[in-house]
């Protein structure tokens, strides 16, 4: 199996990275493949919602905004599965993981057959400062994942006094979903 895992902090060494990292040891211990892709080294724009809020997003289902979206959108597409690891910042993903879902949610979710209709996803919710809002920023990136008609597989959240066991969780759980 073939994972995208996205995470999306400025911080490499963070809670977010050291959770994206544990997503990836799962998946090749499963013997899966894995690409780990820090969304924040990409130029992904806010969507601009073009043309009165329905651009080329829901003719072509390909946003007509150019920077590096295109090609992370391909990227993801042929993946077999997706992990999206996230700060949680105000209960909310971060700027950068909110970005990229946005547009992808108004390119895939008007297709009458998302490019990720059933595709397992892992979505993780990592609070490092106060531990608070991991519950509604994992209702925002469930809500996502029903958009785009990917296929839930878990909802993780984790904070600093967590950390240990929780990277354990997301260790198992992708695994798991790379087994699968």
């Amino acid at each position: 199996m073939n994972v995208i895992i996205l995470h999306a902090s400025p911080n490499h060494d963070g809670l977010t990275a050291a959770c994206a990292a544990a997503a990836a040891d799962g998946i090749r211990q499963a013997g899966g493949n894995c690409e780990e892709i820090c969304i924040n080294d990409f130029d992904i724009r806010r969507c601009q919602a073009c043309d009165r809020g329905w651009g080329t997003c829901l003719t072509e289902h390909t946003c007509q905004l150019e920077d590096d979206f295109q090609e992370m959108h391909q990227r993801i597409l042929q993946a077999d599965a997706l992990v999206l690891v996230t700060p949680v910042y105000w209960g909310e993903m971060s700027e950068s993981a909110k970005a990229l879902t946005d547009r992808l949610r108004r390119c895939e979710a008007t297709r009458e057959t998302s490019g990720l209709t059933g595709k397992p996803f892992l979505a993780v919710a990592a609070a490092g400062g106060s531990g608070n809002g991991t519950v509604t920023c994992l209702g925002s990136m469930e809500r996502w994942g029903q958009h785009v008609r990917a296929r839930v597989f878990d909802l993780i959240t984790v904070n600093r006094w967590s950390r240990e066991y929780k990277l354990e969780a997301i260790r198992a759980a992708a695994r798991t979903m790379a087994s699968s």
